[in-house]
């Protein structure tokens, strides 16, 4: 290679410098300069591994983790600094090796004996998704904790329960509001998942085929805070699956915030009018000045697009790879980088706009009071007098249809109307259940009655008390 100036790792059998355009085209340390604070400790903990193989003598490594040391201080204080200096390096190994042989001449090369740029960049990943997942936890905690708060202030609201997006049966809000709750603790497990699958040490695996030299993998392991080692060279340079994992993570959490967001969208409509949308989550229209519209909710939704793509986009780079480490990897971080900071933003905001909702009662109320939502208790009511619950429906179905031809509730029709179609019905079932009453009988583990749903919101506390510092 003729033109060595920017003193790269690889250019001793090349004769000619990288075109302009493709060398620019295969940098990575723009972005992947995030895993810097990563890639030092990964240094720190090899130049050690060194020292116990007879690589390193103590002074060097003594010289060389004090240069570690001050790069990573530098880095933190100085980004003009990192910009300038980073501004010729390839990927952030080459960065800190260019930052090494600056402060300590050619002891600065010394670090890179037996290991390989594709071990290195899989051990920084996964330490970087590793913490991810305990930040993702963090604002995810937060969030449930919002719907605890919101549950546990509104727990004697009633609200029509849907299927079909058609009124079905009377609930409380609180059991809704819990509903989220319990799809959010499902993405907890996700992400502890995810950080479980990260939990390995790839540093000893070399290129693919293994360290030449006997460094203890597990030394190194603990070091950095891993659990374990990878069981295989070959695999642990090329394997994803962590990533994935995370992403999958990540995806399901915004999957859950669009839903979340498309009830908070309708409950916001003046159809329903279930809730008054705080100021501080909403906009207004630059032409209609009456307008207050979900904007929080509404961007919400429509960022999960940004979630999902990322995990299909490695996915679709992985698929198909050769065995062993192939450059196509390099595709991996920047999509979960961004999904990473894409789902932290969100989880703010929408703990933010459920925390400021406030819920109108007097309409939940009434959609709830409907007597159409009670025909599954009058169904019940005829059950307990020894009629088959199929035959059962069949007669209060009759009952309702009869009070459609009428144009008024079942509750409203005659004695006589509905002894004509069964006279199993006697003048207590006119009088119809309340909406208390509905909600009070699904008193089972998990339904809707009150005891049930303050069961529910002790539960969901103790698992936050429990996974209070990691999913």
């Amino acid at each position: 290679m003729t033109d060595r100036k920017d003193d790269r790792l690889w250019g001793g059998r090349f004769e000619k410098a990288p075109d302009a355009d493709f060398d620019a085209f295969q940098r990575s340390f723009a972005f992947d300069r995030r895993l810097l604070p990563y890639e030092i400790a990964v240094d720190r903990a090899w130049a050690k591994a060194l020292l116990g193989v007879g690589i390193f003598t103590e002074a060097e490594v003594r010289q060389t983790l004090q240069a570690l040391d001050t790069l990573g201080e530098r880095a933190n204080t100085d980004s003009a600094w990192v910009e300038k200096f980073g501004a010729h390096a390839e990927d952030v190994h080459h960065f800190v090796e260019k930052a090494l042989v600056a402060e300590l001449g050619p002891l600065g090369w010394k670090l890179h004996t037996g290991r390989s740029r594709n071990e290195l960049v899989a051990t920084d990943f996964r330490l970087f998704v590793i913490d991810a997942v305990g930040q993702a936890w963090n604002s995810l905690r937060a969030l449930i904790a919002a719907f605890l708060e919101q549950a546990k202030a509104n727990i004697n609201v009633p609200m029509a329960g849907m299927t079909h997006l058609q009124h079905a049966q009377p609930i409380l809000l609180s059991h809704f509001l819990l509903t989220h709750a319990e799809a959010f603790s499902r993405d907890v497990t996700r992400l502890q998942h995810a950080a479980n699958s990260a939990d390995a040490c790839p540093m000893g695996s070399g290129a693919l085929a293994g360290c030449s030299f006997p460094v203890d993998r597990n030394a190194i392991a603990r070091e950095l805070g891993f659990s374990r080692i990878t069981a295989n060279s070959l695999d642990a340079v090329s394997d994803r699956d962590f990533a994935l994992d995370y992403l999958f993570a990540l995806a399901g959490i915004a999957t859950h915030i669009s839903r979340l967001a498309e009830d908070f969208v309708l409950f916001a409509s003046q159809e329903f009018s279930y809730v008054v949308l705080p100021d501080e989550y909403s906009t207004g229209s630059s032409l209609m000045p009456q307008k207050k519209n979900p904007d929080s909710w509404e961007l919400l939704r429509g960022k999960t697009g940004r979630i999902t793509s990322a995990l299909f986009s490695l996915l679709t780079t992985l698929k198909g790879l050769p065995t062993s480490y192939q450059r196509d990897l390099q595709e991996d971080k920047e999509a979960l980088f961004a999904a990473h900071d894409q789902i932290l933003a969100m989880l703010g905001v929408a703990t933010g706009a459920l925390a400021a909702t406030k819920f109108r009662e007097d309409r939940l109320r009434a959609a709830a009071s409907n007597p159409a939502l009670f025909a599954t208790d009058a169904a019940d009511y005829l059950v307990h007098r020894g009629v088959p619950f199929r035959q059962a429906h069949d007669l209060v179905g009759q009952v309702l249809r009869e009070a459609e031809k009428q144009g008024k509730p079942w509750t409203a029709l005659s004695l006589e109307s509905v002894q004509k179609i069964s006279p199993l019905f006697e003048k207590d079932f006119l009088a119809g259940p309340s909406v208390e009453h509905a909600i009070a009988t699904k008193r089972v583990p998990g339904g809707t009655a009150e005891e049930s749903v303050r069961a529910a919101i002790a539960q969901l506390e103790q698992n936050l008390q429990q996974r209070e510092n990691k999913p």
